[in-house]
């Protein structure tokens, strides 16, 4: 199976002070909006998937509803993907992050590539265990505002194909 880890585009979020944490719920800005489009146009030509999974905050929940009209595929939102809560520790976030892509593999047999419009936060904490690192690590992830991560589970191997590619936005 392949997953797509893909981070919303910008949203008035990204204009908080630098201390907000990941629980504010705000839209999309008209540049979000236009970057969500290209990232769609690329996702559609070069590897469209079967399936969307989405955090159900408003940012990726309009970049998950701008790919699944444009591919023509259902999607489906968890709680669980939304980005690391007030009162959850490093660790919490880290387990969360493992219990929901148990869930989302479990849940995607049936599909050859999936995708999952989330926050970058939660993409990290999904790589991490995608690559099956130690609870408390010092690795971070970076995604900019419609990164795209490609993981494959393929025979048996772990891959990631590539990472943060936002080559759809130049």
């Amino acid at each position: 199976m392949q997953i797509l880890l893909i981070r919303h585009g910008e949203s008035e979020d990204d204009f908080l002070e630098e201390n907000y944490n990941g629980t504010t719920d705000l839209p999309l800005t008209p540049n979000g909006r236009m970057q969500v489009e290209k990232m769609v146009q690329r996702v559609l030509n070069e590897f469209p998937p079967d399936f969307i999974w989405s955090s159900p905050l408003k940012r990726a929940r309009e970049t998950a509803d701008v790919l699944s009209n444009t591919i023509g595929c259902s999607v489906e939102y968890i709680d669980d993907l939304r980005e690391q809560q007030e009162s959850e520790s490093n660790l919490e976030f880290r387990l969360r992050g493992e219990t929901v892509l148990s869930f989302i593999k479990e849940n995607s047999n049936e599909y050859t590539r999936i995708a999952v419009v989330t926050h970058g936060g939660m993409i990290t904490k999904l790589i991490e265990s995608f690559l099956e690192l130690p609870n408390e690590n010092n690795k971070w992830f970076h995604t900019n505002n419609t990164g795209i991560h490609f993981l494959d589970y393929y025979k048996g191997l772990q891959i990631i194909k590539f990472a943060n590619s936002t080559s759809h936005l130049d």
